[in-house]
């Protein structure tokens, strides 16, 4: 049994005594199976509905937790019952509160650590890049200079071509971007070439332009060109060919639009449903939780924007809307 599942029975059967010890001051008796019956409804309803994070609390911090509450239990055997049966009831309740939201508090915490690292770790490895491209800056002139003064204009062209080419990856990542976001779109560029799935960018101006900071900007384009890569990679596995990957940005009418297209697998229709509004949802197999799509319509929620997502002919498009703001 998986710990989440083994919280949530436990969880059940404690409410479920709670609630029948409630019920003993009524003036009618209520089963003891419908009061069961009744907690574990509650406990589907949240674990469906809820992304539980309380495994950040680990086996000591849940063990404390899970051991008061049943401390709270010896108060049914030595008070008769009465309506300050709601005391415990309320404790019970509150202690869960505590978990919830201190777990949910602490994993933020450590999700944004891991991000603050794997960000530091991007931008060092694009300044590492900009300064090697800056520091052979001078030997690629001079073998050029050296090529043209000895006629070799067609190795010469060559020579530029592949010069321009390395170059333009640099400079499409970090044009007019903060750090981070020059990081992180760097970082995703790369990924992708190394995958061999063909990535564009086509940005009118600089993402870092739109009113999001740089870290809900980050979780943004980390977690919708991670999802396309992933999308492209398995579609370039399934048909031995080679995906397309675009990102578009521009403004217009007072609002920053972002599409992203990609090569996609067909996505069952259950999941397309969801996606984008529920935690859960990945068309991905292993650890994945289907976290990263329902972040970024967070965000984009609380900036007041819009997203909209297609399916059609093995292309999967998601388009966000942005209003510019300030």
């Amino acid at each position: 049994m998986k710990p989440a599942q083994m919280y949530w029975g436990f969880i059940a059967v404690l409410g479920a005594i709670h609630l029948q010890a409630l019920l003993l001051n009524l003036p009618w008796k209520i089963p003891v199976y419908f009061t069961f019956l009744l907690a574990i409804f509650i406990v589907a309803y949240f674990y469906k509905k809820h992304l539980l994070r309380i495994s950040v609390l680990g086996w000591c911090g849940n063990g404390l937790l899970f051991s008061l509450q049943l401390l709270l239990l010896l108060i049914y055997t030595a008070v008769k019952p009465s309506w300050i049966y709601i005391v415990p009831f309320l404790l019970f309740f509150g202690i869960e509160v505590v978990r919830l939201i201190g777990a949910a508090k602490l994993a933020t915490l450590e999700q944004d650590l891991k991000q603050f690292e794997e960000e530091r770790a991007h931008l060092n490895e694009t300044f590492r890049v900009v300064r090697s491209e800056r520091h052979d800056f001078l030997k690629h002139v001079v073998a050029v200079h050296f090529m043209l003064e000895n006629g070799k204009y067609g190795e010469a062209k060559g020579y530029l071509d592949d010069l321009v080419g390395g170059y333009e990856e640099t400079n499409l990542s970090i044009k007019g971007e903060h750090g981070v976001v020059a990081g992180i779109l760097h970082q995703m560029y790369r990924r992708a070439q190394t995958a061999g799935i063909s990535i564009v960018y086509d940005l009118d101006l600089p993402l870092s332009t739109m009113p999001l900071s740089d870290k809900n900007l980050v979780k943004l384009l980390g977690n919708l060109l991670s999802n396309s890569i992933d999308a492209c990679e398995a579609w370039q596995k399934e048909h031995n060919d080679q995906a397309q990957l675009s990102l578009q940005f521009y403004k217009r009418s007072g609002l920053y639009l972002l599409i992203c297209k990609n090569n996609s697998l067909p996505i069952p229709i259950d999941i397309l449903d969801e996606l984008f509004r529920t935690y859960g949802k990945t068309t991905k197999s292993g650890l994945h939780k289907g976290l990263g799509t329902k972040i970024i319509q967070d965000i984009v929620s609380g900036h007041h924007g819009f997203l909209d997502f297609t399916y059609k002919e093995q292309e999967f498009i998601v388009k966000i809307k942005i209003p510019a703001i300030g």
